[in-house]
């Protein structure tokens, strides 16, 4: 028996050496399969690792790395903690874990085991940074202006301290000592940044003076600096300079290395909160600023569309149009710019070239709603029969298409009815009705139609009603089922829809006024149907 133990022991401490250099191996094989993305592949390995090899840190470092990857957060968790277990002087692990728990929601021990980090590892410049941005999300202040003093220690006063410390005393609702802050490091160094900020903070408190000293001592820094100029310019409107407010102006719109967005801004902040008073009696100045920027910059749609929104804000609508129109030219491949520029059209109730600029788009981008329009404009300019070649064509080319089916035959209905055209009109009715018999826009219009005509007021009334359950406070629909309710004789049943049509738009319409006039008067309260006959006139005038 001797000599069979002695023999066990020589072959166990052959295999012993093989064994480690086996584990070893597939680690490494785990690791490039890790390193390719192989990340099932990897973590199979390493998992029989695990198992085979539990007192190996790495192999649960790695098995944790492809947790991570796969999404088993709870899986890595425990990993890193086992690797952490077996040798607690890693940084890395320890790393890794300190940002799983803060990432899991484990604020607590997240935040400790960074906070020991910084303790055991003072040499790593990065820790610091990563726990102070720890607290800042914690909103620990006062742990982040010590941590911040730590770096201040370490590397010395910056921007960079001077700015965060700025920022952490302005998140405590404490401005007074994020001015101390600032003006602490103003005393020592010179920065461009820091006086600006200087500047808008006194600025914001309306104390001019300061603010235009320190934007003054930035700009003899660096003339250039752009945040400077913007704070004096508004040193200057604050005190109602505006000679010198539109000369320190000029640079910001007339630079090349400007974003045009950083231009637009401006220009559309400008155009919201400036006094129109000021607008106004400044108007060429404020106006040159404006082309300056689009002189002055690189094609840009968003510049185009504020700048042109500015002129239509200001009255000048045809200038602003050119500028929404420069920008569908320069930007022939954008929908949404195409899109506005038609919409600009509409405003300025240019049909012919809304209609030409849509049906162009529609060829260009197959966006239905192109069409729609087209439509709209031929409609104003009462072309119904290019309406009905639209529509038809629409019909034909997209039969598949329900939501184009049912507009089309809404179209083509109310492009018939406007010809006079009643029985193909409700023909097209029908054809809508059959692909959605709820839908309210051709129920409220066939209903209406039919009323109009004095016949099927059954039907009307049915569509009708439908239209009302749907929408009870849509002021169109109340005025077609209670004018229907009238032509049945039913005026006492017609009142309460006019009266709630009145609550939701009713009073902008003539016809519904003249409506309710009417019931009104039949009904035998004479004075009130005076009253919104009248209404009704003045409106028509």
């Amino acid at each position: 028996m001797k000599k069979v133990f002695v023999l066990a022991l020589a072959i166990l401490a052959l295999l012993l050496p093989l064994r480690a250099q086996t584990v070893e191996s597939n680690l490494v094989d785990a690791v490039s399969l890790y390193s390719n993305g192989q990340y099932a592949k990897a973590q199979r390995i390493l998992q029989t690792l695990s198992v085979a090899s539990p007192e190996s840190d790495a192999v649960w470092y790695y098995l944790a790395q492809t947790q991570l990857r796969l999404n088993d957060m709870q899986g890595a968790e425990a990993s890193l903690e086992k690797a952490v277990a077996l040798d607690s002087t890693n940084f890395w692990y320890r790393r890794t874990l300190a940002r799983l728990y803060l990432a899991q929601g484990n604020k607590a021990d997240g935040k400790a085991l960074y906070e020991s980090l910084v303790k055991d590892f003072p040499e790593n410049q990065s820790l610091p940074y990563e726990l102070l941005e720890v607290y800042l999300t914690e909103k620990d202040f006062d742990k982040a202006l010590g941590a911040l003093e730590e770096i201040e220690h370490q590397r010395g006063m910056s921007e960079e301290v001077a700015t965060t410390r700025h920022d952490i005393y302005q998140a405590m609702g404490r401005p007074d000592l994020a001015v101390e802050a600032l003006e602490a490091f103003n005393k020592d160094y010179s920065s461009p940044h820091i006086l600006s900020m200087l500047g808008d903070a006194y600025l914001a408190d309306f104390k001019d003076s300061l603010a235009r000293a320190r934007f003054t001592e930035a700009l003899e820094l660096d003339s250039s600096y752009i945040p400077a100029t913007m704070g004096m310019s508004e040193v200057y409107r604050h005190q109602r300079q505006y000679p010198e407010y539109f000369r320190t102006l000029r640079p910001f719109f007339t630079s090349p290395d400007i974003p045009a967005q950083s231009k637009s801004m401006y220009i559309g902040n400008m155009t919201r909160s400036i006094d129109p008073k000021v607008l106004q009696a400044h108007r060429p100045s404020f106006d040159s600023l404006a082309v300056l920027a689009v002189e002055h910059s690189q094609a840009d749609s968003t510049l185009y569309t504020t700048v042109g929104s500015y002129f239509f804000s200001t009255g000048r609508r045809d200038e602003g149009e050119n500028y929404f129109r420069l920008a569908a030219l320069a930007f022939p491949e954008s929908v949404p710019v195409t899109a506005t520029y038609i919409q600009v059209l509409s405003l300025q109730q240019k049909w012919e070239a809304m209609r030409d600029a849509s049906l162009d788009a529609f060829n260009r981008f197959s966006e239905l709603g192109f069409m729609d329009y087209a439509n709209m404009a031929n409609y104003q300019l009462e072309d119904y029969d290019a309406i009905i070649g639209n529509c038809r064509y629409l019909i034909k080319n997209y039969p598949k298409d329900n939501k184009v089916l049912l507009a089309s035959w809404s179209q083509l209905g109310d492009a018939y009815h406007s010809k006079g055209n009643s029985k193909e009109a409700y023909k097209a009715y029908d054809k809508a009705l059959k692909i959605d018999p709820n839908y309210a826009p051709v129920l409220n219009n066939y209903a209406y139609y039919l009323s109009e005509e004095g016949r099927k007021l059954k039907k009307a009334y049915t569509m009708s009603k439908k239209t009302i359950e749907a929408e009870p406070d849509n002021a169109t629909y109340l005025d077609t089922f209670a004018w229907i309710l009238h032509l049945q004789g039913k005026d006492l049943e017609a009142k309460p829809f006019f009266k709630h049509a009145m609550l939701y738009g009713g009073k902008d319409s003539p016809v519904i006024l003249r409506h309710y006039a009417k019931v009104l008067e039949i009904l035998g309260e004479n004075d009130s149907a005076k009253v919104y006959l009248n209404m009704a006139k003045r409106l028509e005038q």
